[in-house]
């Protein structure tokens, strides 16, 4: 059998691969320690990315809302221009340090205030709790003799002290490396996220050239179907993800404010401040509430054990008003895809990746909806178009069989 120049590239190129996956296969822990020792050197530029991504939404309003209109003098439309992306820039990260800034100051205080009272009143239900267990041993003295009865000489204290010492030696030793792994992280997160935050601001303020670069590369390395295609998903997955985060804090504010008025008419402590912590942290699909449920049933609970208990009913109702009915719609609305399949996202990604699949999940899952969605109507339309030309032609074969 003659076989050609092509498909012999073809069939050595298959063999090639076939051989890159059995070793992938036979070392794919190697592979897997190389993929993470890569994802930590280009982490803090992958957090960069999201924090450029994040900040071009407000940036982006502020360019269209405050430097969209025609200036007539030309020195300063010129001026203008000039100002339009680093003066948006800049009240787009003030925008969203004001509003951390706010959560921090709403709620920190209050925390610390109830970890105060907290102190105070340990010790009280500590010495109630002595005084308790006082009457019952003098109501029962048959617990105070079998108390005594304990064959406490038996004890082999020589041993106890040994382990008590190697306790505190390898304690301190474990402490201690403990401390300078804890310093060592809380170092290298700060040094990444200074990293990616000057990172950030160098995308923003490239952000067009960047996304040229990126065109030219693609016209340059691959096929002109191929490119466009590429570049038809990526500005897919960029609407995507924009609709996305701005469905979630339009879910966060909605959330937030049915709490501060459900609170406010029962009259539960803190509603302001709880609903604009369940706000902020409802950030966090699904789950995300939750932390600020948790956080706000601790200080309720410090002023009455009863609206605590109150409070979590309470929580539990709008969460299912607010997970059911409020989040598939105000989110699926947001990035095209139905109620069902934005609870099978969040589902599916809080599964695999955590709350970062939860994150990306939604999106991503409505970028292939409408991938899978034109796809099926394109192969639809042409069948019924193959369709159609047949029974057209066998009409015409009956019309001139009628006519002969």
């Amino acid at each position: 059998m003659n076989l050609n120049r092509k498909e012999i590239k073809r069939i050595r190129g298959l063999i090639l691969f076939a051989g890159l996956v059995f070793l992938a296969l036979m070392k794919v822990d190697l592979l897997w320690q190389a993929f993470v020792f890569c994802l930590q050197i280009v982490s803090p530029f992958l957090l960069g990315g999201a924090i450029a991504f994040v900040i071009n939404l407000p940036m982006s309003f502020f360019e269209r809302k405050l430097f969209s209109g025609e200036v007539k003098n030309v020195r300063m439309q010129k001026i203008s221009e000039k100002l339009k992306r680093p003066a948006s820039m800049l009240l787009a990260y003030v925008a969203v340090l004001l509003v951390i800034v706010l959560v921090v100051i709403t709620v920190i205080p209050q925390l610390v205030e109830t970890i105060k009272v907290l102190g105070k009143e340990i010790p009280v239900f500590l010495e109630e709790v002595l005084d308790y267990l006082t009457v019952v041993l003098a109501a029962n003295p048959e617990l105070v003799t079998q108390l005594q009865n304990i064959q406490i000489s038996e004890m082999d204290w020589q041993k106890v002290i040994q382990d008590v010492f190697g306790f505190l030696q390898n304690g301190m030793g474990n402490m201690l490396s403990s401390t300078f792994s804890v310093a060592s992280s809380i170092a290298s997160g700060a040094v990444n996220f200074f990293i990616a935050f000057i990172f950030s601001i160098y995308v923003l303020g490239q952000k067009e050239k960047l996304a040229s670069q990126a065109s030219r590369l693609l016209q340059a390395y691959t096929k002109p179907e191929v490119c466009s295609w590429c570049m038809k998903v990526a500005k897919l997955l960029y609407r995507n993800f924009s609709h996305f985060i701005t469905g979630q804090c339009t879910e966060a504010v909605i959330l937030g404010a049915m709490f501060v008025v459900v609170m406010s008419v029962f009259r539960f402590p803190f509603a302001f401040m709880i609903g604009v912590l369940i706000a902020f942290t409802a950030l966090i699909p699904v789950v995300g509430a939750f932390i600020g449920c948790g956080v706000g049933a601790f200080l309720i609970l410090v002023d009455s054990p009863t609206k605590a208990l109150g409070f979590l009913v309470v929580f539990l109702v709008l969460q299912q008003v607010e997970g059911n009915l409020i989040y598939p719609h105000v989110v699926g609305n947001s990035v095209g895809l139905p109620s069902m399949w934005v609870l099978a996202a969040v589902t599916i990604g809080g599964s695999l990746m955590g709350v970062v699949g939860m994150l990306v999940f939604i999106p991503i899952l409505s970028t292939v909806y409408v991938l899978l969605k034109e796809d099926v109507n394109k192969r639809n339309g042409a069948a019924a178009n193959i369709q159609q030309k047949k029974g057209n032609t066998d009409k015409g074969k009956a019309d001139k069989g009628a006519e002969e």
